[in-house]
């Protein structure tokens, strides 16, 4: 609960010459965060210090403060619970200290302590890797803030629709964590839009087996969408490729981006790829080029047309899959292209 009324405070002198002498951009803080420079109570010191007991140097400790100046508006009690409780999936202080350079805003997050604890104890007992539990603390602080209670209930909605879809006891473990590791998001949802997206699904003829299949291929994204929206795309991709119920199925088993992205996103692709040139049929037979953004479509297309491959005529799986994989299908291109029209070790076959 801190003021942010700027115009009847005026900024702590005490707090300005503290992070001063520890050679902080004040100028930074002013134009980003200036609110923290008016409260009464700073620990600035004392902050610094704990950062430098764990191992940061000058450097590493301005730059901490520049980017989350917050931190110094926490007691050295709040900022010591914090640092045991990271300890518990930290290896060593070295990268604890790492990893607060480059979340400071996840690390300074104390108000939830409680939840944060129980939830990294879950995560552990779960089998979670500690590795993993780190990247979740750095890149998803939101889902240590839910009550423990919320997130168990979430993972069992999961489980028992895990085995409810045909999926295996001995496999369920393994299904849970790589899905987890994948989007640790879907914990930001409810058992309801789980239960709900699931039903869609089922409800428009995809089989248990072919649910589960779709769940893994989108990481889990799938519970980030809503039946109406994964509705629009659906009915989008079968007007666009003219094709039956049956048809449109396979299509987004082979290619669940089309379930996955909203019409404006389809539309926008489809319409890049038209101006390159591509048909409808070409799409409809590698669907999977919709997951690429136009921008990554017309570089591609360029780069392949400059070593005389046309495209229109072709198929597009050259254009497809990630940096690497197209790296790898340019390459081949590429190669073959180089490659002389004789062998010129190989003996010439001339009639006398």
């Amino acid at each position: 609960a801190y003021t942010t009324d700027t115009k009847s405070r005026e900024e702590n002198k005490k707090t300005i010459e503290s992070l001063y002498r520890l050679s902080v951009d004040i100028k930074k803080i002013r134009r980003l965060k200036e609110w923290v420079l008016l409260q009464d109570v700073a620990y600035v010191k004392e902050i610094a210090g704990i950062l430098q007991e764990m191992g940061a140097d000058e450097s590493a400790v301005a730059n901490i403060l520049e980017r989350c100046p917050e931190a110094i508006l926490h007691t050295p009690a709040e900022i010591n619970s914090q640092r045991a409780l990271w300890q518990l999936v930290c290896q060593n202080e070295k990268q604890l200290i790492k990893l607060i350079e480059q979340f400071p805003e996840s690390f300074f997050t104390t108000e939830y302590h409680e939840n944060q604890k129980a939830n990294i104890l879950f995560f552990q007992e779960l089998g979670l890797k500690n590795n993993i539990i780190t990247r979740f603390l750095t890149s998803a602080p939101n889902i240590f803030y839910n009550p423990v209670g919320k997130n168990k209930n979430l993972i069992e909605t999961l489980q028992r629709n895990y085995l409810r879809l045909g999926g295996s006891n001995a496999n369920m473990k393994i299904w849970i964590l790589k899905l987890l590791s994948q989007n640790p998001f879907i914990l930001l949802n409810t058992s309801t839009a789980i239960q709900e997206n699931l039903e869609f699904l089922q409800k428009n003829d995809f089989t248990d087996d072919e649910v589960l299949q779709l769940l893994s291929k989108l990481k889990g994204f799938i519970f980030q969408l809503t039946s109406t929206t994964m509705q629009k795309s659906m009915l989008f991709s079968k007007n666009v490729f003219k094709c039956s119920d049956q048809e449109l199925k396979q299509l987004v088993l082979k290619c669940p981006a089309l379930l996955y992205y909203s019409v404006p996103v389809l539309e926008e692709r489809l319409e890049g790829l038209l101006k390159e040139g591509i048909s409808v049929a070409q799409i409809r037979e590698t669907p999977m080029v919709l997951e690429l953004t136009t921008q990554i479509v017309q570089y591609r297309i360029k780069k392949l047309s400059a070593l005389g491959y046309d495209i229109k005529s072709g198929t597009l799986e050259s254009l497809n899959g990630t940096k690497k994989d197209f790296e790898v299908s340019y390459g081949k291109i590429q190669s073959k292209k180089e490659r002389p029209i004789f062998n010129p070790v190989a003996p010439l076959h001339i009639e006398d």
